[in-house]
């Protein structure tokens, strides 16, 4: 079952490239007493995720935080050492990026795309959400083949 607006975050950990390598962070340290926008893609480095998801929540980031944003992340079933190359080739600056490694919050939240079919296996499905102090205000997930509820324009007609 897929996580709903009114429900509490679940429990579970991200890893990130910090300033000195890979870092840690819980979804506690993330949400708790803060607003945050999270956004997942299916994969680093892919057309669309590479071309507009991301780059719209990079351009718009401080449009977003403008609005009581504290964080904006963006999380994809990728190791922390490609999500810190990706943050990198595309001047990330302003949204976190969080590695779901194993694709273990992307299942707690009943948000996953299985993508075994193409040989990428499972993966987060493309969706957007606002979570205030750990609870999820908004929530938008992309239809397949899709890439237009989860946007940042929409994220910002939301706050």
């Amino acid at each position: 079952m897929s996580i709903k607006v009114g429900d509490t975050i679940p429990e579970g950990k991200f890893a990130y490239m910090g300033d000195d390598g890979p870092a840690g962070i819980t979804s506690d340290e993330l949400f708790k007493g803060k607003k945050v926008v999270l956004f997942a893609v299916p994969g680093a480095f892919t057309p669309t995720c590479s071309e507009t998801h991301l780059p719209g929540f990079i351009a718009s980031a401080d449009a977003i935080k403008a609005k009581g944003v504290d964080t904006i992340a963006c999380m994809a079933v990728n190791d922390v050492f490609v999500m810190g190359a990706w943050a990198a080739t595309q001047n990330a600056d302003g949204v976190m990026m969080l590695a779901d490694g194993s694709g273990d919050y992307a299942n707690a939240l009943g948000l996953t795309l299985d993508l075994t079919e193409r040989g990428l296996g499972v993966r987060a499905d493309r969706f957007a959400m606002i979570v205030d102090d750990g609870v999820v205000t908004f929530l938008a997930r992309e239809a397949p083949g899709q890439m237009d509820v989860s946007s940042a324009e929409s994220v910002l007609k939301q706050l």
